[in-house]
């Protein structure tokens, strides 16, 4: 949302009966007051997650900035440094472009207790209440899934450049491609073509790095198994087309069969390359190990 779009809230919280909660736990690297910095501040905030503007301070107003016309604005309800920081958010519903009087304020609280071995507890509360609208219930699901990964952003912030300023960058291009296939083309363009795993060393365009987290989403995993069905039917073919080639050598197959066996066969290969293309495989990727088969190739 923008300034101009908050107004007046109408005092319609008694229908508002349907209770809505997140609650995430992470451990995390560095003392309380690292992790407050992170928390609780401006350029920690804006550091690992958005880029966010924060009068720190009770009742000082916050804001993140989620993209170019959209953010969300809110007040700090609790700056008790450096356990607890809590805010407000009145006007979430219009994130998803529902009317701002449609549910009430939506509350976050971050809990933070130190722990021994340098390493401290996060816990983050985030409730509201509602009318029980599906959408209410989809955007506290959806918030659940994308605030996790950021948080493991804050992991990281602390283990590497903890109290640093990060400056905040989004870079888009379109393509015509699929998800998978431009996972495969940046794999292969990080990993020099190899498989990259969580530790891996890295040196790309003079900077060097070291692998921190490997995204395994639903189409990574859809990417997986398509490679291996696709391998199991590449072997197949690659079978069928032995033993025509056999057939035919052997003279047991007439005119007409040759030309409908041949014609199949050029269609399951055309199909083959665009399934390979739909999923970014190659036929290097297709060669993996079969176990007792061994290889393709």
């Amino acid at each position: 949302m923008t300034k101009q779009d908050v107004g007046p809230r109408a005092d319609t919280a008694a229908k508002f009966t349907v209770p809505h909660r997140m609650e995430l736990t992470f451990v995390l690297p560095g003392t309380a007051e690292q992790v407050w910095d992170a928390i609780a501040t401006a350029n920690g905030i804006s550091s690992w997650m958005l880029p966010t503007d924060v009068e720190e301070r009770e009742g000082g107003a916050i804001c993140y900035h989620m993209g170019p016309d959209i953010s969300s604005e809110g007040t700090v309800t609790g700056f008790d440094a450096p356990h607890r920081f809590a805010i407000v958010e009145p006007d979430w519903a219009l994130l998803v472009g529902h009317d701002r009087d449609s549910v009430g304020p939506m509350a976050t609280e971050f809990l933070i207790e130190a722990q021994s071995g340098g390493t401290c507890v996060l816990r983050v509360v985030t409730s509201a209440f509602g009318t029980g609208a599906d959408w209410e219930q989809e955007f506290f699901a959806d918030m659940t899934k994308h605030w996790t990964p950021q948080f493991d952003n804050l992991r990281v912030y602390l283990a590497h450049f903890a109290g640093k300023r990060g400056v905040f960058m989004d870079v888009e291009a379109p393509v015509r491609t699929t998800p998978p296939a431009m996972w495969a083309t940046m794999r292969r363009a990080i990993g020099g073509g190899r498989e990259l795993s969580v530790g891996d060393a890295l040196e790309l365009q003079g900077l060097t790095g070291v692998v921190e987290r490997i995204n395994a989403d639903p189409e990574r995993v859809e990417q997986g198994l398509a490679r291996l069905v696709l391998t199991v039917i590449e072997l197949l073919r690659e079978i069928l087309e032995h033993q025509a080639i056999r057939r035919m050598d052997g003279g047991t197959l007439n005119e007409q069969e040759v030309e409908r066996l041949g014609l199949a066969l050029l269609k399951l290969n055309h199909r083959m390359d665009e399934l390979k293309e739909v999923f970014g495989l190659t036929d290097e990727d297709l060669n993996i190990d079969l176990g007792p088969l061994g290889r393709l190739r």
